[in-house]
This record gives C-alpha cells, structure tokens and sequence, in this order.
C-alpha cells in the first residue's frame, strides 16, 4: 500500500470567490511543493477549468480529478467528483441547464475566469456561479452516481452551506461513504458531537482560494496503486484507511 497525500477541494479563479492568482499552473506547481501527489478542482457549480489542470498535472506527476462542488436548491455544497472530463462535461450540462438565468456581476461576485495550459485567459463564464442550482440532494447524488461519480457533503460542520447545518444530520439512506470536515477541525471532537460520523470516511481538504491555502503533505488515503480507480474505491466504500502524517 501506498499514500497519496491529497487535497480534493480547490477552486481556481473561475470560482468568483477565488483568486485570480489561482490558475492551473500555479495550483499544479504548489502542489508539486507541498509534496501532493491527488488533487480535485472543485469550482462553483462549473468543470471549466480542470481540462487545463488535468493535463498539466499529467506533466508533473499530479493526478488531477475533475470535479465540481456544486449548490443544490437546499444551498447544500457537495464535492461532486468524476472519473473523466467527458462525465464531469455531461453532469455541468446539467446544472448549467438547472441555474437562474441571472448573469454574473463581476464587479460585485468577481470575475469567473476560464484558462488554458498557459495560464491565458481564453474567456469568463457568465453565469452566476456562485448560486444555488434548481436540483435536489438526493436528485444531485443519484445524477453524479448515475454517471459512476462520487458525492461527498463538503464542510459537513461549518455553520453555512453544509448538510448539517442545513438539514441537522446526514439523511443515513443516502449513498455516501465519505464527507469532508471544515478546516483545521479536530476529529475527535466532532465526532464526539456527531458520534454517527464514526460510520464515514472523514476527509480533510483545505477548500483553497487562495493559493497558500492548498494543504501540506499531511492527510493521505492509502492505496494500492496511484490511480484515479484506487482514489475512486477508497472514497465509495465506508472506513477505507484515510490518515495523517505522523
């Protein structure tokens, strides 16, 4: 077995909250530094930039996951991750079709910008991104299962757009393994307050906008194999073994 040291939610500066200094090379070289060897581009509600991530980590030995972290009309944030762009392009279709037809304000929201390999802005997505789309929890994990992507409630303990501090409790129908903590959280003591996390894989991941924030080389998951399918079965099947640098 082997540790891939992860951080899967990271933002680049198409997310309207995130910097602009977040462009793909800049988030693969940080990577490369801090010692990582997985990341997932989560962007509000869009997949626009991890084509360009995914192939710059290629060249520097980073798997990248596209991904989205997505609002659903409970203003409930899920890490929505896919197995190839060809998925992650099919389920953005499906929210893109689901958001109100307001337009971005990028002097209010802040720009949402799309990039190529070069860190060149090749355009900006104009939507409102940083919204709720018209889907449903459970209308957004059987859509992302549907498409052999994995869902994981983000931020699970932080006081807005989190499942629990929506609804009050993981629904324990749901299909999901894994839910990520609010950063710098001891799991000790969240698990003392909600005892029923002992029963999910616990990842911590930085939710970076910025680029000092993407994590150190700290949390890993344990594989056998540094590949997306070995990534993808640690996060679907419950009590994989997800630590921390001792």
């Amino acid at each position: 077995m082997i540790k891939a040291y992860y951080d899967l939610h990271i933002h680049t500066a198409l997310s309207p909250c995130g910097d602009e200094d977040m462009t793909p090379n800049n988030i693969i070289n940080m990577s490369v530094i801090k010692g990582l060897n997985v990341i997932a581009i989560t962007d509000h509600n869009s997949i626009d930039n991890c084509k360009a991530c995914m192939k710059i980590g290629q060249k520097n030995g980073i798997l990248v996951i596209p991904g989205m972290e997505l609002q659903t009309k409970e203003e409930i944030h899920l890490l929505c991750l896919f197995r190839d762009l060809k998925r992650a392009e099919k389920f953005q279709e499906t929210v893109h079709d689901k958001l109100a037809a307001q337009r971005n304000i990028p002097q209010f929201f802040g720009r949402q910008l799309i990039l190529n390999e070069e860190d060149c802005i090749v355009g900006e997505n104009p939507r409102l991104l940083i919204t709720s789309a018209n889907i449903s929890l459970e209308d957004a994990i059987e859509e992302v299962s549907s498409l052999a992507g994995v869902v994981i409630p983000a931020h699970i303990n932080k006081g807005a757009y989190s499942i629990i501090a929506n609804l009050g409790f993981i629904p324990e129908h749901l299909p999901i393994n894994t839910v990520e903590l609010f950063k710098n959280t001891d799991l000790e003591d969240i698990q003392k307050k909600y005892p029923s996390l002992r029963n999910y894989n616990v990842l911590h991941n930085s939710d970076a906008h910025h680029l000092w924030e993407i994590s150190e080389k700290e949390h890993f998951i344990e594989v056998k194999a540094l590949t997306l399918e070995e990534i993808f079965s640690a996060l679907t099947h419950k009590k994989h073994t997800l630590g921390a640098r001792g």
